[in-house]
């Protein structure tokens, strides 16, 4: 499907999930380790090409709870970039505050290949109270099939944004994942991200991010990148992940996706 976004929107438009790294830097045992540098000027470049504007920097899981590059970036371009942090579950509101002041968000878990229960993080009270008062959300990204699970531990007021479609076992509407999103977003705001078709481990990701548009509305969707791609190098193209977002819904849509979702999440507050 052709598109024709003007440019206004275009240069209006959001990524929201992207990541920057120094090859060889990240904490002690973690499970990845990248062998390549990846600036933020190559983010641009591919962005720009893109049509795309602006973008909200996402923690890299192999980092930690080390925010200290994400907030350089975030400082050095305070129009153009927000943040998604990882903290630990005692993280203090003073910590949280202060990362609100560079442009932080909302935090992330990354329980993509760990087990799903978190007591540590359902304990988290205080960490909750000051994520609402800060008007943040929590990021989540699980395998396959284990996002109902993670959901039910944590505080049913948690805004919250799903990675990577969510990763449903099937792209059905009474798949235990889609029907456990959508009961909790009959309450409480959930958007999901349309990105990372790399990720569903066949899946088709079109009849998925129909099936998330008819259940949530236009509304609770969300666009990102995923660059540069982690492991995934090879397979995927930002331009062509982008135009796929054109193949999956109608171009109003897409312009909301792009522009009015990102707005109000990110740069509302």
């Amino acid at each position: 499907m052709a598109h024709t976004l003007s440019k206004p929107a275009l240069s209006r438009a959001v990524d929201t999930h992207f990541h920057v790294f120094d090859a060889g830097v990240a904490v002690a045992g973690a499970r990845y380790v990248p062998g390549y540098d990846a600036p933020l000027a190559q983010w641009r470049e591919a962005a720009g090409a893109a049509g795309i504007g602006r973008g909200v920097l996402v923690q890299t899981s192999f980092l930690g709870t080390d925010n200290a590059r994400l907030l350089r970036e975030l400082d050095a371009h305070p129009d153009l970039l927000r943040g998604v942090a990882v903290v630990a579950p005692g993280a203090g509101a003073a910590l949280l505050q202060d990362l609100h002041r560079h442009g932080v968000r909302g935090i992330r878990l990354n329980l993509a290949g760990r087990p799903t229960g978190i007591p540590e993080w359902a304990a988290a009270s205080g960490l909750w109270d000051t994520l609402g008062a800060l008007g943040w959300h929590v990021e989540l990204h699980t395998d396959v099939g284990a996002l109902p699970p993670v959901m039910a531990q944590l505080p049913a007021h948690l805004p919250l944004v799903i990675d990577h479609m969510g990763k449903p076992d099937q792209a059905r509407l009474h798949d235990p994942t889609v029907a456990a999103v959508a009961r909790r977003a009959a309450t409480r705001p959930v958007w999901i991200k349309l990105s990372g078709p790399y990720r569903l481990q066949g899946r088709d990701p079109a009849a998925l991010a129909r099936l998330w548009q008819g259940e949530l509305g236009d509304g609770a969707l969300l666009w990102g990148s995923d660059w540069p791609f982690t492991n995934h190098e090879h397979e995927a193209r930002y331009g062509a992940l982008h135009r796929a977002l054109f193949d999956w819904v109608d171009e109003p849509a897409a312009t909301r996706i792009l522009t009015g979702n990102p707005d109000a999440l990110y740069w509302a507050a």
